[in-house]
């Protein structure tokens, strides 16, 4: 006599209902992580406006005396801010333009508060005859520039 033996119905739901349970959770946990992924991976590009320029200031100072010069520019920066140059670094100045940077330098000269700190740091940058050397070079992206 040939018996066949069948599980008890509620042995095959337990095993559906467990293997339902870990491909759910296997596939949920695949699409969160590649969810993160992407976000963690993804690059966003520094777009420039298109008359936006870049100052790059090279001051020449006496020997020894940088340390110095810096120092008075830290608190220039603070003097800057007033005028259109709030979180731009000094050394390396943004301009919406040429014009505009013509109009910022313009307006810190002419601010009463600036003299005191031009005064300080003359004695500080190197002289190339009645010269001061600084050199003052305008750059803009070029087109295959990631900032373009």
């Amino acid at each position: 006599m040939e018996t066949k033996t069948k599980p008890a119905p509620t042995a095959v739901c337990r095993s559906k209902s467990t293997n339902w349970i870990l491909c759910s959770t296997a596939l949920v946990s695949f699409a969160a992580g590649s969810l993160l992924s992407v976000r963690l991976m993804s690059v966003k590009q520094v777009r420039a406006d298109n008359n936006r320029v870049f100052e790059l200031m090279v001051y020449h100072t006496v020997p020894g005396k940088v340390s110095a010069l810096e120092s008075i520019f830290r608190d220039v920066s603070k003097l800057q801010a007033k005028h259109a140059w709030a979180d731009t670094f000094v050394y390396l100045v943004a301009h919406p333009s040429q014009e505009e940077a013509k109009k910022n330098w313009d307006a810190l000269h002419a601010d009463p508060d600036f003299p005191p700190y031009r005064k300080q740091a003359i004695p500080l940058i190197e002289k190339a005859g009645e010269e001061y050397k600084v050199d003052e070079v305008y750059m803009r992206p070029t087109d295959y520039s990631a900032m373009k």
